[in-house]
């Protein structure tokens, strides 16, 4: 076994690190650096120079490609275990997920979670986006903890997390494949994983092409046991209530397994030509799609559902793809700066279908008295963006070092939206209606921010640095859209009436004080004083017509609904680093207090009651972050997170909670009332403790090296609005997760058995709608709230070649 394999199998659980100390003021940013190890620190890119973590001044986290493959890290839904301050709530293959850092959430919980998030950037190397790539051939996954709007603003509230690519080498020919099989409980299928990279130098030291494609096939394991045979003529409830008969099961309703599974291809191609180290371009095309038929939710028990099924009447698919495609420059002016632009177009698309049912009993048009009612939607968005940066970055040395550039964001987004009633126009006799559209509408909008940013940093000592920055953004919001009411005599294309819409613009500044001091090679601290902020924005809501139809079901935003604000942040933080016993611990911590000002939180429309999201009020969020690892010996080496956020209101809100009922009694008070959200009140979304502790021990065996592994991931509860315990809302409770693997290594390929969630814990990730919406709406089964879950107990065998 060689020295290197050795080394790096030793150090396989020690690249998760938190902290900040005194900047270097080194060579600027490389945009094709490696994840290079030196010692027990991996080269980060956080604060647009190539640096060890230990002379990052900034709060970062680094995730290493060992541990990605060790831990088996495939997106953004399993960094959280592993981020200290991270909260991320993995609601199946359907979207990206919920995501929260620092507790910055003010909106309720989903069954659902969000394939777009604004609160916090993401990055695939230089570029900005927000989809859940697969991290196939990653270097490393920086996460950038707090406001970060001097360098990156665009929706960098709470902070940014970066995939960095491995980059296409000029001098040797490499290749990789990579298998897994696996068993999951609770589903009927193997699910496995099958992909490869392959880098080709096509002109030695000038031109090399970098490939990483790959297939994903999770069998998932909610059932839908009570989907209809045909809608508009089977019965969603035969037998009433509570449950139904052999023969009414047969005639109506049907089954389908495992629903939520997942289907995903994924590739990403990168050319790089340079003429030497001091220019050089890299193109990226980047392409996936996922598909599933289903939520990863259960019904509460509705109509006899057990854990792992779900109630809806009808299949739920999503299929979701991105493109990417961009060109990142790096040009060395004279030694004095680099010069670094980048250039991207991103494409997205998402078309998902869902059961509609309880929504349109929920707004009581006594649609029910059809015995055959039931509806679902179809929704198709189209998000379009380009963005270009170009910045400098000093090189020059000396005790003052310097970045400035400027920033250009346009997205276009465009959503066509429709409900169905299956044979509901027939019942009211309404002509011309096949599709049995009830409510049809589509939005338009574009958004377009304009920035200049720039940093300087000044080391006043060998060990004590002090860093400023700035950042001026302006943008302009511009949305339009319409609705028809095909049931009530609309045209059936919204496109075929007149367009409402609105405008809006804002500019402002944040800003940035950092500084440390290194009293030793083995300790430093550093304080942080940073401004953050995000634009605000159009709905996704058609504008209501002009004067809005009295005594009509409507569901539209008048203009003051149309668009929303920007909202800011402000962060002070104080942290340590440390090493001790001859580097064998390793040892960070840091405190915070973030306060959030203009909050955006979802609520909803005065017509139809139709998701928004408005500003208002102030929240504050406090608390700790640590990690450390512990090599007691070169064969064992122990690692944990651990963080508190106490996030919450500081203001009161008016009129911000909205309940239908009291649970299980549709008829005590009016439809929809209106509560507030007070001054204290804990926000939703994060958990206020996590943490992570695990150990790796690894002996050589033979040309390599046996690595056993255990981890514990700890999630504390967490709330699913404001207001919960008024408001009808869930305190999810915490839960415990293990994992272990076996494997064996060398240089050139590797074995290894694994199992997640070893002992098959039941346990809740949060919850679609509230209480309130539980009981019996006239006569109807309510089917509206549901609970994500975890994923069940999954074992199997990978493999690992490289050549």
């Amino acid at each position: 076994m060689t020295h290197r394999a050795t080394l790096r199998a030793a150090l396989l659980s020690a690249t998760i690190f938190t902290g900040a100390v005194a900047a270097m003021p080194a060579a600027a940013q490389d945009a094709s650096a490696s994840a290079a190890e030196e010692g027990d620190a991996i080269v980060v890119t956080g604060t647009r120079r190539a640096t060890t973590i230990m002379d990052t001044p900034i709060n970062i986290s680094a995730i290493g490609a060992e541990e990605i493959a060790r831990q088996r890290i495939d997106d953004v839904r399993d960094l959280a275990d592993f981020t200290p301050g991270l909260t991320i709530s993995d609601t199946g293959p359907g979207s990206t997920g919920s995501i929260v850092l620092r507790g910055l959430n003010a909106s309720d919980v989903n069954s659902d979670g969000a394939s777009y998030d604004d609160a916090l950037g993401i990055y695939l190397g230089e570029v900005p986006l927000y989809y859940d790539f697969k991290l196939l051939d990653i270097a490393r996954v920086e996460t950038l903890l707090g406001p970060q709007g001097t360098l990156y603003g665009l929706g960098t509230l709470a902070g940014a997390i970066r995939y960095i690519p491995n980059r296409p080498n000029v001098d040797a020919f490499e290749g990789q494949a990579h298998g897994r099989l696996y068993a999951k409980s609770h589903s009927d299928n193997f699910g496995y994983q099958a992909d490869g990279m392959i880098n080709i130098p096509l002109v030695r030291d000038h031109i090399a092409f970098r490939s990483a494609t790959g297939y994903y096939y999770d069998p998932g394991f909610i059932d839908y046991p009570l989907l209809l045979q045909t809608p508009g003529v089977s019965l969603a409830q035969p037998g009433g209530t509570d449950g139904v008969s052999r023969d009414d099961y047969v005639e109506n309703l049907r089954r389908r397994e495992d629903m939520n599974f997942e289907r995903t291809f994924t590739t990403r191609n990168q050319l790089l030509v340079q003429t030497t180290e001091d220019l050089k371009a890299i193109f990226t095309y980047a392409f996936q799609r996922t598909k599933t038929d289903g939520a990863q939710s259960n019904s509460y028990g509705v109509m006899g559902t057990g854990k792992y099924e779900n109630a809806s009447r009808y299949e739920e698919p999503v299929n979701r793809r991105a493109h990417l495609a961009s060109m990142e420059i790096n040009a060395n002016i004279a030694d004095i700066a680099d010069l670094v632009s980048t250039t991207a177009y991103t494409d997205v698309r998402t078309r998902s279908a869902g059961d509609n049912t309880d929504l349109l009993l929920d707004l009581d048009y006594d649609y029910e008295l059809f015995p055959a009612f039931s509806s679902w939607n179809e929704s198709d968005g189209r998000r379009k963006q380009f963005n270009q940066e170009i910045r400098l970055v000093s090189r020059h040395g000396g005790p003052f070092n310097w970045v400035l550039g400027g920033f250009y964001n346009r997205q276009k987004y465009h959503n066509d939206y429709a409900e169905h009633t299956p044979g509901l126009s027939d019942f009211y006799g309404v002509p011309d209606n096949p599709d049995d559209l009830e409510y049809v509408s589509y939005t338009r909008s574009k958004v377009t921010e304009k920035a200049i940013f720039g940093e300087g940093t000044f080391r006043v000592t060998p060990e004590w640095q002090v860093t400023g920055g700035a950042r001026y953004f302006k943008y302009t919001s511009d949305v339009q859209g319409a609705l028809v009411l095909p049931l009530l005599g609309d045209p059936l294309s919204p496109y075929d009436v007149d367009a409402a819409g609105g405008k809006a613009k804002k500019d402002g500044w944040v800003w940035k004080f950092n500084t440390s001091y290194e009293f030793s090679p083995e300790f430093m601290v550093y304080a942080t004083y940073s401004k953050g902020y995000r634009i605000g924005g159009p709905n996704r809501v058609a504008p209501c017509p002009d004067p809005v139809p009295e005594d009509q079901q409507n569901a539209c935003a008048l203009p003051n609904e149309v668009q929303y604000g920007p909202d800011t942040t402000k962060n002070a933080e104080i942290g340590m680093r440390m090493q001790l016993f001859d580097r064998k611990l390793s040892f960070n911590f840091n405190v915070f207090q973030v306060k959030w000002d203009g909050i955006q939180v979802d609520s909803a429309t005065f017509y139809g009651v139709t998701g928004i999201t408005v500003n208002g009020g102030s929240a504050k969020s406090e608390g700790f972050e640590t990690s450390f690892q512990f090599r007691p010996m070169p064969e064992l080496s122990i690692q944990g997170t651990y963080s508190y956020t106490d996030a919450k209101l500081t203001e009161d809100v008016p009129g911000i909670i909205t309940i239908r009922t009291t649970p299980n009694n549709y008829d005590g008070r009016p439809k929809f009332t209106q509560l507030d959200a007070l001054d204290g009140d804990r926000l939703p979304g994060s958990a206020k403790n996590s943490g992570s502790l695990g150990a790796t021990y690894t002996v050589p065996v033979g040309e390599g090296s046996v690595s056993a592994n255990w981890t514990a991931t700890y999630r504390g509860n967490v709330v699913s609005r404001i207001g919960w315990d008024r408001g009808y809302g869930d305190k999810i409770p915490s839960y415990v997760l293990h994992r272990a693997s076996l494997s064996y290594d060398t240089d050139k390929f590797s074995i290894s058995l694994f199992a997640n969630n070893i002992f098959d814990n039941f346990a809740i990730v949060s919850v679609g709608q509230d209480r309130s919406r539980i009981g019996v709406n006239d006569g109807v089964a309510a089917r509206y709230y549901r609970q994500t879950v975890v994923n069940p107990r999954t074992v199997g065998l990978e493999a690992r070649i490289k050549y």
